[in-house]
């Protein structure tokens, strides 16, 4: 299933929305019902030649748009073009330029990526300001609305959905260009959970798809790299990285 970004132009409205939105959570009764008095003199004085609850809803809105000085479309969207083009760039992230996360995401440029066990939103963003869509999957539902919100804060909503499971509970329902999965992800199964897991993946990735698997977290190795060398029998693997802090990359095979 593909998951198509917004225009700018309607990540814009939902900005605006949002603004007025948070102004308004700020206020108090007496504030608010004294914009809305000034709402009905304001239409009032318009010959409006009805009253109706939408026409005074927009016009609130547009009273506390005015007082928030909010930006043009024109201003941001500049800014916002601007803050797009910092994402794509893996140093943006703490990620080398040449790494297999950098290497995956212009691999799996189009299609469908699968980021698991991932407890910051780097490489969410990351993968979606780089044309990917996105799955994230995390058991802790307090981490997928952390990378669905900072998608929503920077117009990538659209790239981005986030499911909240285990890798031993799900199973895609689209076929996945790549997959970058933390170590905590494969740790946290025991290893028969693991090897279904992983061969759940391998049989829902198209040919030619990447497997990114990290053995380590904070240099402390928690998924066996022999296990990982022969769930992935038949695929051209590599290792990169320090000892006790690898990554491993995996590329199937072509029919």
């Amino acid at each position: 299933m593909a998951y198509r970004p917004r225009s700018l132009k309607h990540e814009y409205e939902l900005f605006v929305e949002r603004e007025i939105e948070n102004y308004k959570d700020r206020l108090d009764r007496k504030t608010i019902l004294g914009i809305g008095d000034e709402a009905v003199k304001s239409l009032e004085a318009q010959q409006q030649l009805a009253l109706t609850e939408l026409l005074l809803c927009e016009e609130v809105d547009r009273i506390i748009r005015k007082r928030l000085g909010l930006r043009t479309f024109a201003t941001w969207r500049k800014e916002r073009l601007k803050q797009l083009a910092e994402f794509k760039k893996p140093e943006s992230w703490g990620m080398q330029p040449d790494g297999a996360i950098a290497r995956t995401a212009a691999a799996a440029h189009d299609g469908h990526v699968l980021v698991a066990g991932a407890r910051t939103e780097g490489r969410s963003l990351y993968l979606a300001a780089n044309g990917c869509d996105v799955t994230t999957l995390d058991p802790t539902e307090d981490v997928i609305e952390r990378v669905i919100d900072a998608a929503a804060g920077v117009g990538l909503t659209g790239r981005i959905r986030g499911v909240v499971s285990d890798l031993a509970g799900w199973e895609p329902d689209f076929p996945i260009s790549a997959v970058v999965c933390a170590a905590a992800a494969l740790q946290e199964l025991t290893p028969q959970q693991r090897q279904k897991a992983l061969s759940i993946l391998q049989a829902a990735t198209k040919d030619g798809g990447v497997h990114v698997v990290e053995t380590s977290s904070d240099g402390v190795r928690l998924v066996p790299l022999e296990e990982l060398e022969a769930s992935y029998y038949g695929w051209q693997t590599t290792v990169e990285g320090s000892l006790g802090n690898e990554t491993f990359s995996a590329r199937k095979a072509v029919a």
